[in-house]
C-alpha cells in the first residue's frame, strides 16, 4: 500500500518536471515542519536523516542521487540512514542494516542488497536467506548471525522505530533535516529535487544559528 501511494505521488511529480524547484521553498508544499523537534545524534552538526526500506523501489531509485550527494556534504552536516520498520519484512531488513552497520560492513554491502532485491529477484525474507547472501559478500556467516541477535542491534532497531514515530513517517523514502523538517520525493518534485530541497533546508538551518 505504501509503495502504491508513493507511485501515485511520483507520477504527479514527474508531470511537474524539474522546474518545480526554481522557486523558493514553500512550507506545507515542499516540506512539513514537525510539531515537536526531534533531538539529533550530533547536536553540533546539521543532521540529515534518510528513512528507507531496502524493498522500496523509490528508495532504490533515489540511491543514485543521494549517494554522491551525501559524500560531498560539508563538515557541518551529518548524514544518517535509518531503516523504516513497519513490521514483517521491513523489520527483517532493518535488522539486516543494523547488523551490517555494527560489523562496519554496511557501506560494503548496502548497494548489493538493493541490487539483489530489485535486479536479481531475491527476497531476503528469512534469516537463513539473508545470512547466506551476506556470506556471498565476504561476511563471516557465524559472526553475522551472532551479531544479528545482539543487544546492540536490538537497541538500534528500537531507537529507529521511535524515530519513525517522532518524525511522523508514514512512507518511504522520507528525509528529515535537523529533526525539524520532513519531506519526500513527491513534495520535493523529483529525485534530483530531493537533494536540492535538503540543501535549501540545510542552508535554512545555518542561517538560523
Amino acid at each position: 500500500m505504501r509503495n502504491l501511494l508513493m507511485s501515485a505521488v511520483l507520477v504527479g511529480a514527474s508531470l511537474i518536471g524539474s522546474t518545480v524547484f526554481a522557486q523558493e521553498l514553500v512550507e506545507g508544499r515542499n516540506y512539513a515542519t514537525l510539531s515537536s523537534p526531534v533531538p539529533t545524534a550530533q547536536p553540533e552538526k546539521i543532521e540529515v536523516v534518510e528513512m528507507f526500506w531496502y524493498g522500496c523501489p523509490h528508495c532504490y531509485q533515489l540511491e543514485a542521487t543521494i549517494n554522491p550527494w551525501s559524500k560531498q556534504l560539508a563538515d557541518d552536516v551529518n548524514f544518517v540512514r535509518v531503516p523504516a520498520m513497519f513490521g514483517g519484512i521491513w523489520n527483517l531488513h532493518g535488522q539486516l542494516f543494523y547488523t551490517l552497520e555494527t560489523l562496519q560492513a554496511e557501506d560494503k554491502v548496502h548497494d548489493s542488497i538493493f541490487s539483489a532485491l530489485h535486479n536479481s529477484g531475491r527476497k531476503l525474507s528469512s534469516l537463513d536467506e539473508i545470512a547466506s547472501f551476506v556470506a556471498e559478500q565476504g561476511i563471516d556467516k557465524d559472526l553475522f548471525i551472532k551479531t544479528w541477535n545482539s543487544f546492540s542491534v536490538r537497541s538500534q532497531m528500537e531507537k529507529a522505530k521511535k524515530l519513525a514515530l517522532a518524525y511522523q513517517i508514514s512512507g518511504v523514502p522520507a528525509v528529515v533535516v535537523n529533526g525539524k523538517y520532513r519531506f519526500d520525493i513527491g513534495m520535493a518534485g523529483g529525485l534530483q529535487e530531493t537533494v536540492e530541497v535538503a540543501d535549501a533546508l540545510i542552508q535554512k538551518e545555518r542561517q538560523s544559528e
